[in-house]
């Protein structure tokens, strides 16, 4: 598919539209905002998951099916993200601010025995609406207008089950079933013109795709233990159904076409929508005290909706982060009891604009914040987390994003399903 998309003028329309859960310029490209699959407090430690078995009997790791060999009681979890994005350009120093607030993931997970465990949640997988208007006056006086827009959203449903093969190493697998519909659509029109050209983009998806997860701790002396994970997706099944249409039309009032006519129109289907990727990590922590890791995340490069001066090329991002907890047994001070998150990562993009990559990086902190009514040993309560990095630069006339993301969730944690021994 070619398209005329010259960065600058992202700066000079940059959302004339209202919130919605992809804010960024750069969701104008391929399927949207890539929303990665990481929950409250994983995010608040640069998303460190791969190699994070949570120490206590309350959580369940989907990003990693195989790290939840502590998972005892069932977790429900629902959780909201509110965005805050500035974004910054050279070009005609242009500077927009634009905030959203959704749903981020909906979640439940519970034991089927000691060693298996299972959980069914839902998130956003990518997110695009923009729309932008330029203008340029011709030199016979009439007024060339360009519209570029496009909204929809991919959402994701994945169920995962693991199993404990031994005390040390665990395995998982992970389904994700991926739907919905975006499209894009560059609109051209003239002064001088009754009519006007667009080129329409509609992709649907209905996907599947698999992750499979190991993950291995070893206990060591003084109550200290190493963690290690790796994870591998894989195996797109089902299709991204892609129509084409080139036409000429008119409006009439209520924005409804009339008087279509097809030039030109294809239709295609592409399984690999998700791209193939692995992640491998690796912690050392304290029970029940503290804990610190890294991870790296390797993708495939995506499919191939842009053409240059786009292009579109595997990605990696680096994490490191961690929690500390000062005294969970401590019921004298509210604030022992609390968890500690921290973390940072850096994300090579898989955009590059004239060989200048679309880069990410971001500091993240967090806080668990047990309900006072409940023992140590169930643990439910509030995550809370924070998000402050930058994506992009101002090289080449490009966008820089700077964007400050909080994230709240709650997570009930109790034990269901028991047979009760007195009336």
């Amino acid at each position: 598919m070619k398209r005329i998309f010259v960065l600058p003028l992202l700066a000079a329309g940059l959302f004339y539209n209202a919130q919605s859960i992809g804010n960024s310029p750069y969701a104008a490209f391929g399927i949207g905002d890539i929303k990665y699959d990481n929950t409250t407090d994983v995010n608040a430690m640069g998303g460190i998951s791969t190699a994070y078995i949570w120490d206590f009997n309350n959580n369940f790791n989907f990003s990693n099916p195989a790290a939840n060999k502590n998972l005892e009681l069932t977790t429900l979890k629902v959780e909201g993200t509110n965005e805050n994005n500035f974004f910054k350009s050279n070009y005609d120093n242009m500077s927009v601010t634009k905030h959203s607030s959704y749903l981020s993931n909906i979640s439940i997970a519970f034991p089927l025995s000691p060693k298996v465990k299972f959980g069914l949640g839902y998130q956003p997988y990518s997110s695009k609406k923009y729309s932008i208007l330029t203008r340029e006056t011709l030199t016979d006086g009439s007024t060339k207008a360009n519209l570029f827009s496009g909204e929809g959203m991919i959402s994701t449903v994945q169920a995962a089950v693991s199993y404990q093969i031994s005390p040390e190493f665990g395995v998982g697998l992970r389904t994700n079933f991926y739907f919905g519909n975006v499209y894009d659509i560059n609109e051209l029109t003239y002064s001088t013109a009754e009519l006007i050209n667009g080129y329409e983009t509609k992709n649907k998806t209905k996907s599947f795709n698999f992750t499979v997860g190991t993950a291995y701790q070893k206990k060591l002396a003084a109550d200290r233990k190493l963690t290690l994970g790796g994870t591998l997706t894989f195996g797109n099944t089902g299709n991204l159904e892609t129509q084409y249409t080139n036409s000429t039309y008119f409006y009439t009032p209520g924005q409804t076409k009339n008087n279509v006519s097809i030039i030109d129109s294809k239709f295609s289907k592409n399984k690999d929508l998700i791209p193939l990727g692995f992640s491998l990590g690796a912690g050392y922590g304290r029970d029940a005290k503290w804990f610190m890791g890294t991870q790296v995340d390797y993708n495939k490069s995506q499919i191939d909706f842009i053409t240059d001066p786009f292009a579109n090329q595997a990605s990696y991002k680096i994490s490191a982060g961690g929690w500390y907890l000062p005294n969970y047994n401590n019921f004298r001070n509210y604030f022992s009891r609390v968890t500690y998150r921290y973390g940072a990562y850096f994300e090579k993009g898989n955009l590059s604009y004239m060989g200048t990559n679309v880069n990410k990086f971001a500091l993240t902190g967090g806080l668990t914040l047990p309900f006072e009514n409940k023992s140590a040993s169930r643990m439910s309560g509030i995550d809370v987390g924070i998000e402050l990095g930058q994506r992009g630069t101002l090289d080449n006339n490009m966008i820089r994003q700077n964007f400050v993301n909080l994230r709240i969730g709650l997570n009930f944690a109790d034990k269901w399903f028991n047979k009760r021994l007195y009336d």
